[in-house]
C-alpha cells in the first residue's frame, strides 16, 4: 500500500506511540523497586497504554469497515490479514506490558514486539502471491466439483424417494378400494342377517301360533307326522 494510506499513516504515529512506551518500559523495568521515579513512570506508561489501545480499537473499526467491502478501499483480503496482523500484535504487545507493569515484574514485552514485527513484515513477493492465487483457484474449482457432486447425488436420492412415494401412494389407494368393496360386502351380509332373522322370528310365532290352537292332541300328531316324514326322507336318501 502507499505510504499516503491514512490507515499507515496512524499506524505509524501507534508504532512511535509504542516505541516510546516500550522504551520507557525498560526504564521502569531498570529502577530499583520502591523509588518515586519508578511509581511516577508506571502511571505514565499506563496513560501510554491506554491512549494506544484507543488508538488501535479505532483503527481496528476501520478495519472491519473496510473488510465488509474490500473493493471499495482498494484493498485485498491478504491486505486485511495483515493489518488484522498488526492489530494483534499491537494489542499482545501492550496487554504484556500491562500485565507486567501490576504485577511489579519485568518483561520480555520488547523482544515480544520485535518478533511479531518481524513477522508482519515478512510479506510475500509477486511471485508467492502469484502462487498463492493459483492454489486459491484450484482449491476453489475442486470445492465447486464437489459441490456439484454433491448436488447430483442429492437430486438422485430425491427422486428415489419421489418414486417411492407415488409407489406408497399407489398401494394405499389400492387398500382403500379394497376396503371400500370389503364394507359393502359387509354392509349387504348385515341387511341379508337382519331379513333372515326377521323371517326366523315370524316363522318362530306362526309355529307357536299353530301349536297354540292345535293343543296337546294335535301337536302329538304334528310331532308323530314330523317324525314320519323324517323317516321317509332317510329312506330315500338311503335308497336312491
Amino acid at each position: 500500500m502507499s505510504a499516503a494510506d491514512p490507515f499507515y499513516l496512524v499506524k505509524e504515529e501507534i508504532d512511535e506511540s509504542v516505541k516510546k512506551v516500550e522504551g520507557n518500559f525498560e526504564t521502569w523495568e531498570k529502577q530499583s523497586t520502591g523509588a518515586s521515579e519508578r511509581a511516577s513512570l508506571k502511571r505514565d506508561l499506563l496513560a501510554g497504554i491506554e491512549s494506544v489501545e484507543w488508538q488501535v480499537n479505532e483503527l481496528d473499526k476501520a478495519i472491519a469497515v473496510a473488510e465488509r467491502d474490500p473493493s471499495r478501499f482498494g484493498i485485498d483480503a491478504a491486505e486485511i490479514g495483515r493489518r488484522r496482523k498488526w492489530s494483534t500484535a499491537t494489542h499482545d504487545t501492550i496487554d504484556t506490558i500491562r500485565k507486567a507493569l501490576h504485577d511489579g515484574r519485568t518483561s520480555n514485552a520488547s523482544s515480544t514486539r520485535r518478533e511479531l514485527m518481524r513477522m508482519e513484515d515478512d510479506r510475500p513477493g509477486p511471485k508467492a502471491n502469484r502462487s498463492l492465487m493459483e492454489g486459491n483457484d484450484d482449491f476453489l474449482s475442486l470445492e465447486s466439483e464437489r459441490q456439484a457432486l454433491i448436488l447430483k447425488d442429492q437430486d438422485e436420492d430425491l427422486d428415489e424417494i419421489s418414486a417411492s412415494v407415488v409407489r406408497i401412494g399407489d398401494v394405499g389407494l389400492t387398500i382403500h378400494e379394497e376396503l371400500s368393496s370389503q364394507e359393502k360386502i359387509v354392509s349387504d351380509l348385515d341387511k341379508d342377517m337382519d331379513g333372515t332373522a326377521n323371517r326366523m322370528e315370524l316363522a318362530q310365532k306362526r309355529l307357536a301360533h299353530v301349536l297354540k290352537k292345535a293343543g296337546l292332541k294335535g301337536q302329538l300328531c304334528l310331532i308323530a307326522a314330523l317324525v314320519i316324514l323324517l323317516m321317509i326322507l332317510t329312506l330315500l336318501v338311503f335308497f336312491t
